[in-house]
């Protein structure tokens, strides 16, 4: 293979690994919003979940980071395991601030989560300081094995490995998530209730209980997903989450509430993410004004959304709150 074949490959490689790296925060954030409104409530707020996750995960590395910590705080597995609790949490209750506003007092749920998007930005915003250090994000689990090969091992363990460990867990997340929503009992009451609450009432299911319980697990996957941007990506900016969150609701409507599907619909996303930068990499710009190359993912993704949004059922009683008789 001559070398402009392997300087072609090397860029089929880097828009692979660019569309998957885009696709690991999506997806996560379209995981959450699948176990929130498969029980029926819609998540707006993912959004700022996200934000929220991510500064978390950022204030703790910084913290964590200091000279002055003692070093077994400082140790890599324990500094970085409690970033992603950090963002985990504070992911979890936003969401139970949200479940609370909407299942309780009974507000609009796009109004709850909207609030929570903006109270998040703002938040975030003003605690923020820049400048600040820390030891570093997670490294790749697995190094590519093939590193020293100058033949097709070596990009196709670039693709395979060179990770990091948030990334294996969105796959992972993605079939347990899927698998449990058409295998198990909690399955089968997030369905029922998501599609009539109040037939899944009278045979015995809490259905607050487990609305309550869905919303939490929402938060903790939009927090996770913060925490990638941090730990996975770059140093924390003020709304550096950049639209993801609605992006996610996208690819959620895209994959019609299926965890696969919606994955199908992240890479899709990464993609058009990754071409983007190429475009702007191999001087695209120049004939394309670069606000126009920015816009491609988006013009994409609501391209996409016109030709499959009106195929989508979404649960029957998603966004309405459920009264007790």
């Amino acid at each position: 293979m001559d070398q402009q074949s392997f300087v072609n490959l090397a860029a089929i490689v880097a828009v692979i690994n660019a569309s998957i790296r885009s696709a690991v925060p999506i997806t996560l954030g379209a995981l959450s919003g699948i176990v929130s409104e498969r029980s029926g409530i819609v998540n707006i707020g993912i959004e700022g979940m996200m934000l929220s996750g991510a500064f978390a995960a950022f204030m703790a590395n910084v913290f964590l980071s200091n000279p002055d910590v003692p070093a077994f705080w400082q140790q890599q597995p324990i500094r970085l395991g409690l970033c992603i609790l950090a963002a985990v949490i504070v992911g979890m209750l936003l969401a139970l601030l949200h479940a609370l506003l909407s299942i309780r007092y009974k507000v609009d749920q796009i109004i709850s989560g909207t609030v929570i998007n903006i109270f998040s930005l703002g938040i975030t915003g003003y605690l923020y300081i820049g400048g600040q250090n820390t030891l570093g994000g997670l490294p790749n689990v697995i190094n590519n094995p093939f590193s020293r090969d100058q033949g097709l091992l070596f990009y196709l363990g670039a693709i395979l490995f060179d990770k990091g460990l948030l990334t294996y867990s969105m796959f992972f997340l993605v079939f347990l998530i899927g698998f449990a929503l058409f295998r198990t009992t909690w399955g089968l009451r997030t369905r029922s209730v998501g599609e009539n609450p109040r037939a899944a009432d009278t045979l015995g299911i809490n259905v607050y209980r487990l609305q309550y319980t869905n919303l939490a697990i929402s938060g903790l996957l939009a927090g996770l997903s913060g925490a990638v941007l941090i730990l996975e990506g770059v140093s924390f900016e003020r709304g550096m989450s950049n639209g993801r969150g609605f992006i996610a609701l996208a690819v959620m409507i895209f994959g019609m509430w299926r965890p696969s599907r919606a994955f199908l619909g992240a890479l899709l996303f990464g993609f058009a993410t990754a071409l983007q930068g190429q475009l702007q990499f191999l001087g695209g710009e120049k004939v394309i004004p670069h606000q126009f190359v920015a816009m491609l993912p988006y013009i994409l993704t609501l391209v996409v959304l016109a030709g499959f949004v009106g195929r989508a059922r979404p649960p029957a009683h998603v966004g309405q709150a459920y009264e007790v008789e």
